[in-house]
């Protein structure tokens, strides 16, 4: 008998939201970082986000959705979002915060709902694909339903 699929926090918000997605599964105990994980479900790096966490110099937390390949540019970050600067947030203190693991991030159902800012090229494309709160789990879905639930802007915030 097949086991059934288990669904994550992630996945029962989208489909409380009524947003459709697919859901993606890698080996958790291979590489986990974001381009590893694309190749590994054939997708494009630039089509499978990963999730960073930054607290701003007001001490406020915001998250940020990049293409897995890109980095961070904690200056336009910080534009982004009207803070003077923004700091990754040690790894330590992201499960307490987030109710996430490293590597199992997503920006869908957090334990708070966070100012969040994905990369300007997310918005074009057809699909993307973000954790779905589990290591070894992604969800993929339209980025404009995924941007209008989180009450996400875009912005330039990579670096060049």
């Amino acid at each position: 008998m097949a086991k059934k699929e288990e669904k994550t926090n992630v996945m029962r918000t989208l489909e409380q939201k009524k947003i459709p997605y697919t859901p993606h599964t890698y080996d958790p105990n291979g590489p986990i970082d974001g381009v590893s994980v694309a190749r590994t479900l054939g997708q494009d790096p630039a089509c499978v986000f990963k999730t960073l966490v930054t607290r701003g110099a007001s001490g406020g937390y915001y998250v940020f959705d990049i293409p897995a390949a890109e980095s961070l540019d904690l200056k336009k970050a910080a534009r982004a979002v009207g803070e003077k600067s923004v700091a990754m947030l040690p790894q330590k203190e992201l499960l307490p915060l987030t109710g996430y693991v490293h590597g199992g991030c997503s920006p869908v159902g957090m334990k708070k709902q966070f100012p969040t800012v994905f990369h300007a090229t997310a918005a074009d494309l057809p699909a993307i694909m973000v954790s779905a709160g589990r290591i070894g789990h992604q969800v993929q879905c339209d980025p404009q339903a995924l941007l209008s639930l989180l009450g996400a802007k875009t912005a330039d915030i990579i670096v060049d």
